[in-house]
């Protein structure tokens, strides 16, 4: 499993939902919207979005248990947690954590976030000029990083990955191994492509058999477990 573990992704919104409830705006069934330029305490909800203009500083987590959360440009909060929906983040935001367990998590252009980036069930995109200083973590669902350094390890069970447009990745590439449920096709091999003038500083480590492209513009650390270096098709151009 990934570094952060499934029980912990499925658990930790919602119980910080209700350990945060009496220190912030809480709400059920209700929506919330945040106008650009406020400042402004944290929010969560129970069956509902949360919607964030830019330029808004938030002291404090937004947390839905069944909503999409939505974070214009610019804006500065602790961290954003839903358990069943997507979260979108626009460009040049700051944050300290983003996790998802049933949607995917979207990073816009230049945002920085100083811990991790996980989701269970759906993709993750992070766009170029962003910084994770931590881990970034799925199980299931594609994993799509372009000109992005990430301080920490990137982590899926079968998802495939591409690390594109020169990012670094400071920690491994962990391919893990299925226990004993799996989505998808049994034969399917996760598709693990290192893109142009990327780097992988530590290994890529393959828990179970993969599919590796590397550009020639790439580095990478080493190989090991399921895969190895000589094995790795390797390719001109964007892309394989």
């Amino acid at each position: 499993m990934p570094r952060l573990s499934t029980f912990r992704l499925l658990t930790v919104p919602l119980l910080a939902l209700l350990l945060i409830a009496p220190a912030q705006a809480f709400n059920v069934n209700k929506s919330i919207s945040i106008a650009a330029g406020r400042t402004t305490e944290g929010h969560s909800t129970v069956n509902g979005s949360i919607s964030v203009g830019s330029d808004v500083v938030v002291n404090g987590s937004l947390q839905t248990v069944n909503g999409t959360i939505r974070i214009s440009d610019n804006v500065t909060l602790q961290d954003a947690g839903t358990v069943n929906g997507a979260v979108r983040i626009g460009i040049g935001v700051r944050a300290d954590e983003i996790t998802s367990v049933n949607g995917a998590i979207r990073i816009g252009e230049g945002a920085v976030i100083s811990d991790e980036v996980s989701v269970v069930n759906g993709k993750i995109e992070i766009a170029s000029g962003s910084t994770v200083a931590g881990d970034v973590s799925n199980v299931n669902g594609e994993i799509t990083i372009e000109g992005t350094e990430i301080g920490g390890d990137l982590t899926t069970v079968t998802g495939d990955v591409l690390l594109t447009d020169n990012s670094l990745l400071r920690g491994s590439l962990i391919i893990e191994k299925p226990g004993g449920w799996r989505w998808g096709r049994k034969d399917r091999k996760p598709r693990i492509v290192i893109g142009p003038g990327s780097q992988v500083v530590g290994m890529i480590r393959a828990d179970q058999e993969i599919e590796l492209f590397i550009s020639d513009s790439a580095e990478v650390g080493g190989v090991s477990g399921e895969a190895s270096l000589d094995q790795a098709v390797r390719f001109s151009g964007e892309r394989p």
